[in-house]
C-alpha cells in the first residue's frame, strides 16, 4: 500500500511539473511582442477598427486563465479595458473542444457613442462578408463562444450626453446563450444604489429591482425565432410600487412623485440591436405627492397667455402611458391638488418634444384649455388661438370673469370652425 501512494505521489508530482512547464513556455510565448502584435492583428480584422493591447498573459490563480491588460479599442471616443481574463471550459479543452467558461472585465471605460461606432463597424464588416460568402453566413452562429459566465468589475458606462454609472454585473447563461440568472448593481451615478436580478424559471423569467425607493417586479415570456431571420416575440408583465419619478431620470425631471403603475410589454424582433426601437408598453399610473416642474398651471390659467416656469403641486396624478420606441403618448390625464384639477393628452416624440392639450379647472370655473408645446427640459402652455381670441372678447365683455368663460367659449367655437381659427 505505501508503495502504490508513493507511486501516486510520484504520478502527481511529474503532472505538475508538466503544468508547471507548459504553462512557463505559454507565458513565454503570449508574452512576446510577435504574438501580441498578431494579436492585435487579428482582433482588429475581426472587429473591423484598430486594437491596441498592452499585455498578455497567462494565470494560474485562481483559476487557469489567459488575460489581457490595457486593451484599447480605437473607436471615436475609444472603448478602453483595465483587463479581460477568458477562462475556458476544461472538460471540454481535454476532448480537443474550444468552449468559454467565464469572461471577467475589469475597470472599463465604455462610452455610449464607442459602443455605438463598434456596432457600425460591426454591421458594415457583415454586409461585406455576406456579399462575398453570401447570406448563410449571417446564421454561422455558435454559441460554444459565448461566455457561459460574464463578470463585470468596476466598469464605467458613459452616456451620449456624458453621465456616468459605474456598475458590477454577474450573468450566467444557458447552452443556447440564454440568461439563467443576471444580477446588476449600480455603484456610483445617477441611478446610484440601484440592484436588479432576473432569473430564469423554465420557460418564464423573473425581474426584482429596487429602484429610487422603491420596487419594480415583473415576469417575461419569451418565443424563441422559429428559424433563421425570423422574429423572436417577448411578452411581459411589470409592477412598479413607490418609485421616485425623478431617480430614473438622466436629467432634470419635469416630474416628481411616488410612481405606482402596471405595465404590459411587447416586442417583436429579429436581433436584440432592434429591441428599442420595436418596444411597445402599456401603462396605466397613479402617483402621489406629484410635482410639476417648468409650468405653473394656475399662473396659466389667470394670465391667459403663454407660461414658462413655475411649478405646479398635485395631490394625485393618474393616467396612461403608451410607449412605441422612443416615442410616448399620455392620455386620459386626471390631476388634482386644492382648488385645481386638469385632464388632457400629452405626446412625447423622440426628440423630447412636447405636444398635446390640457383643460384646467380652478376654484370650480369653466375649465380653460391649454396648449402644451416646448421640450421635457423646457415645457411650455399657451392658449389655443381661437380660446385666446374668445378670452380677449371674454375679458373686454366682462372683465376678469368673462376671461375664463370666453376662453372655453372660443376653444369650443375653434373646434367647430378649424378652417377660420387655426389650431
Amino acid at each position: 500500500m505505501k508503495r502504490f501512494f508513493k507511486w501516486v505521489l510520484l504520478v502527481a508530482f511529474v503532472l505538475l511539473l508538466t503544468l508547471g512547464a507548459v504553462v512557463w513556455a505559454l507565458q513565454r510565448w503570449i508574452g512576446t511582442d510577435d504574438f501580441k502584435d498578431r494579436a492585435e492583428r487579428e482582433a482588429s480584422a475581426a472587429l473591423g477598427v484598430p486594437i491596441a493591447l498592452a499585455k498578455i498573459d497567462v494565470t494560474v490563480w485562481p483559476l487557469p486563465a489567459v488575460a489581457v491588460e490595457g486593451v484599447q479599442i480605437q473607436t471615436r471616443p475609444a472603448l478602453q479595458l483595465a483587463r479581460i481574463e477568458v477562462r475556458p471550459a476544461w472538460r471540454a479543452l481535454v476532448l480537443g473542444q474550444l468552449e468559454l467558461a467565464t469572461l471577467l472585465v475589469r475597470g472599463a471605460q465604455l462610452p455610449q457613442a464607442g459602443i455605438d461606432a463598434l456596432q457600425l463597424s460591426l454591421q458594415k464588416k457583415k454586409q461585406l462578408t455576406q456579399a462575398a460568402q453570401g447570406p448563410e453566413v449571417e446564421n454561422a452562429f455558435n454559441p460554444q463562444y459565448i461566455p457561459r459566465r460574464t463578470v463585470l468589475d468596476g466598469v464605467t458606462w458613459v452616456s451620449a450626453k456624458g453621465t456616468r454609472m459605474v456598475l458590477d454585473a454577474d450573468a450566467q447563461l444557458s447552452p443556447q446563450g440564454l440568461p439563467d440568472d443576471v444580477s446588476i448593481k449600480i455603484l456610483k451615478g445617477h441611478w446610484q444604489g440601484t440592484s436588479a436580478r432576473l432569473q430564469r424559471l423554465g420557460k418564464d423569467w423573473t425581474l426584482a429591482m429596487t429602484v429610487g425607493g422603491g420596487t419594480v417586479k415583473g415576469a417575461f415570456q419569451l418565443q424563441p425565432a422559429p428559424g433563421p431571420g425570423a422574429e423572436f416575440v417577448v411578452n411581459g408583465q411589470l409592477q412598479t410600487r413607490a418609485v421616485e419619478v425623478a431617480a430614473l431620470m438622466n436629467a432634470p425631471s419635469v416630474l416628481s412623485g411616488a410612481l405606482d403603475a402596471d405595465s404590459t410589454l411587447s416586442v417583436h424582433a429579429t436581433n436584440l440591436g432592434a429591441v428599442p426601437e420595436k418596444l411597445l408598453t402599456t401603462s396605466k399610473f397613479t402617483m402621489r405627492h406629484a410635482v410639476v416642474h417648468g409650468i405653473d398651471l394656475a399662473k396659466a390659467v389667470k394670465t391667459v397667455g403663454l407660461s414658462r416656469g413655475g411649478e405646479t403641486p398635485l395631490d394625485t396624478l393618474g393616467g396612461q402611458v403608451t410607449t412605441h420606441g422612443r416615442s410616448l403618448q399620455l392620455t386620459n390625464l386626471a390631476a388634482s391638488s386644492g382648488v385645481l384639477s386638469a385632464s388632457g393628452n400629452v405626446a412625447v416624440t423622440p426628440g423630447r418634444e412636447l405636444s398635446g392639450r390640457v383643460s384646467v379647472d380652478l376654484a370650480g370655473a369653466i375649465s380653460v384649455p391649454l396648449q402644451v408645446g416646448g421640450t421635457l427640459d423646457a415645457p411650455e402652455v399657451s392658449l389655443a388661438r381661437s380660446a385666446l381670441i374668445g378670452a380677449a372678447i371674454g375679458t373686454a365683455i366682462m372683465p376678469g370673469v368673462g376671461t375664463g368663460a370666453g376662453a372655453s367659449l372660443g376653444d369650443k367655437v375653434g373646434q367647430g370652425f378649424k378652417k377660420l381659427f387655426g389650431k
